[in-house]
């Protein structure tokens, strides 16, 4: 256990150390504790953070727990409360660490990485590794399947908001009635459904990363919540009539052609250069057909591993045969079939079981 004299000295600490769980003071000399806490969660700090104070009020605890502190006593302290909170936070972040650790497997099976070493691919991973470090918007380009996921989740995982939530919304699969509450939350009793408060997806990504994935099919009113959301950071439940700050990176992905939405009128030009800080255009597998020898064994690897059984070779006879193959469905595709050919090649996968099972017979 150790102890800070004021805000500066423990965040010196926290720099230097980690902490399973740090106890704050309110009131402190040079830096009080929600700007401590503040800094803390800037640089990344994981361990669960307790605010205390003798001057408590309901916008100060409601401001320290949206700013990240795990929980918020008053004083004269408990010892019992105390006691409680400390296990309830030892637990959580235990259970935290063990996610972290479960989900880095399960990107690991999955194939998280982006595979590939065409002039393409190495220019993307390029630009990935020059912009994640940065606060600049980015918007993914590309048809379906090609990874613009990979690349947004690239980007967050090499950037300073790393350990801060990474949130995905498929803007295609919500109705448009429905979009705005699941971006911006809804107070209790704002429709009929709405039995309790529920908090959007920007304030849930506060301090990480919103992946507004097909943003292209969004309706025009969500657009323009979403543009002043960019624009002011701060957000309103639908609902309500009380703004909320939020400190969320915003990427975007679309495999519409966004100009052609402006013109059309379908997409807001003012959204368009938000998001467009930097762009980054995915390209198709057809145009990358010399990244699939990498992509066969990566995924040879991944699926064998997946089934339990050891990995199957492939010839170079199949390898040619998947390169002269079209793949409209770009890397989600290609993976379908890799798995398929697993399945049903009795041993090496040749030209042969490529022909056959490639692509599906549906006759």
């Amino acid at each position: 256990m150790k102890e800070a004299e004021d805000g500066a000295a423990a965040l010196k600490l926290v720099e230097k150390e980690n902490f399973d769980l740090i106890f704050c003071d309110v009131k402190m000399p040079r830096m009080d504790g929600i700007e401590l806490l503040t800094k803390m969660k800037e640089r990344g700090v994981e361990s669960p953070v307790v605010i205390m104070t003798g001057h408590g009020n309901v916008e100060t605890a409601v401001e320290a727990l949206k700013k990240g502190a795990y929980d918020f006593i008053q004083k004269p302290l408990d010892l019992n409360r105390i006691l409680v909170t400390v296990r309830n936070a030892s637990n959580q972040h235990t259970l935290e660490k063990e996610t972290k650790t479960l989900r880095r497997k399960v990107n690991k099976v999955l194939g998280s990485n982006i595979v590939g070493e065409s002039d393409a691919i190495s220019e993307i991973k390029k630009m990935i590794d020059t912009v994640a470090p940065t606060e600049a918007r980015v918007l993914i380009t590309g048809g379906n399947g090609s990874g613009k996921e990979l690349v947004a989740r690239q980007l967050h995982e090499k950037s300073p908001r790393a350990a801060g939530p990474f949130i995905e919304v498929n803007c295609a699969a919500i109705p448009s009635e429905l979009i705005e509450s699941e971006l911006f939350g809804h107070e209790k009793g704002a429709f009929t459904s709405a039995i309790k408060t529920r908090l959007g997806k920007f304030e849930l990504a506060d301090h990480g990363t919103l992946f507004l994935d097909e943003i292209g099919d969004m309706s025009l009113s969500a657009q323009a919540k979403v543009l002043r959301a960019l624009q002011e950071s701060k957000i309103t439940r639908v609902g309500g009539d009380k703004d909320f700050k939020v400190n969320v990176r915003v990427f975007a992905a679309t495999n519409k052609d966004l100009r052609k939405e402006i013109e059309a009128g379908n997409f807001r030009e003012d959204l368009y250069h938000r998001l467009s800080v930097i762009v980054i255009r995915v390209p198709s597998l057809n145009e990358r057909k010399d990244d699939i020898p990498l992509l066969a064994d990566h995924f040879l690897g991944i699926i064998s591993e997946e089934y339990g059984q050891p990995k199957k070779e492939i010839t170079s006879g199949a390898i040619k045969a998947l390169q002269e193959l079209k793949w409209t469905g770009n890397i989600r595709e290609f993976r379908n079939v890799m798995e398929r050919l697993v399945i049903l090649s009795p041993k090496a996968i040749d030209d042969k079981m490529v022909k056959a099972y490639a692509v599906p017979n549906f006759s």
